[in-house]
């Protein structure tokens, strides 16, 4: 009778039996509490989704008009750049402008005391510059010196600046106050630096700041409506804002 009894206690205690092909079924043992109200779970879901957006109603806007500028006007642009010029000059192009937005970043780095980054920034600047003919090619990076981006809205969030509310911007996408102020300030920075006089070209000559764009465009393999879902604003917003406090945890 105990060895009956002890049999069918192991059979109730048993893992659960598996499929031929090994997998079992941890489900089938799972119990639910009924009396849980399901929107409970629905909005501990959502909640990490959750952020500051008191400007949503404007912001949505922007967003939609970004979307029919981006996919009127933007992306054709960028494919007739990409039909008519080579592959190894858009490189060159992007490696020029990625050479200029060292500049920026330098400055940014030396003002959130990251002396070693600064360093291996400016050595970036002046390899690239030399060696990689005003930076269109870039042997910096087979020097075992890979770009490390920094700006103006990083700095500020580094000294403990709150990043405010979340601002869609026009043609220019996802950011917040923080960051939009940013943006602004390393613009005005790299004028006012004008390295290897390109922002005095640009003001006689507007279509670099075309080119410009073309090529930021280009690099950046996001489109919109790619997340085929409903909520892509609210997906948007929440890996920009993520996305940024971990540059700034860096």
């Amino acid at each position: 009778m105990a060895a009956a009894l002890l049999a069918g206690s192991l059979a109730v205690n048993a893992e659960p039996a598996a499929d031929g092909d090994g997998f079992k079924h941890p489900l089938d043992r799972l119990h639910f509490n009924q009396s849980l109200d399901q929107r409970e779970f629905e909005r501990s879901s959502l909640a990490i989704l959750n952020v500051r957006d008191p400007w949503e109603r404007w912001n949505r806007r922007v967003y939609h008009f970004n979307y029919r500028f981006d996919e009127w006007l933007l992306l054709p642009v960028v494919r007739g750049y990409r039909y008519v010029i080579p592959g190894f000059v858009r490189s060159g192009v992007r490696n020029f402008f990625s050479n200029l937005a060292e500049v920026p970043s330098l400055l940014n780095s030396l003002l959130q005391g990251r002396g070693k980054r600064a360093l291996d920034t400016g050595a970036r600047l002046l390899f690239n510059t030399t060696l990689g003919v005003a930076g269109l090619w870039d042997p910096a990076s087979r020097m075992g010196l890979p770009r490390q981006s920094e700006d103006f809205g990083q700095t500020l969030g580094a000294y403990g600046i709150s990043e405010g509310p979340y601002l869609m911007l026009p043609i220019l996408g996802p950011s917040n106050l923080r960051d939009a102020g940013g943006q602004l300030t390393d613009f005005l920075a790299a004028n006012w630096v004008d390295y290897l006089n390109v922002a005095t070209a640009s003001d006689a000559h507007p279509e670099i700041y075309t080119l410009k764009g073309t090529d930021l465009r280009d690099s950046i393999p996001f489109r919109y409506g790619q997340l085929n879902s409903p909520f892509e604003y609210n997906q948007i917003r929440y890996v920009y804002t993520r996305a940024r406090r971990l540059q700034i945890e860096e």
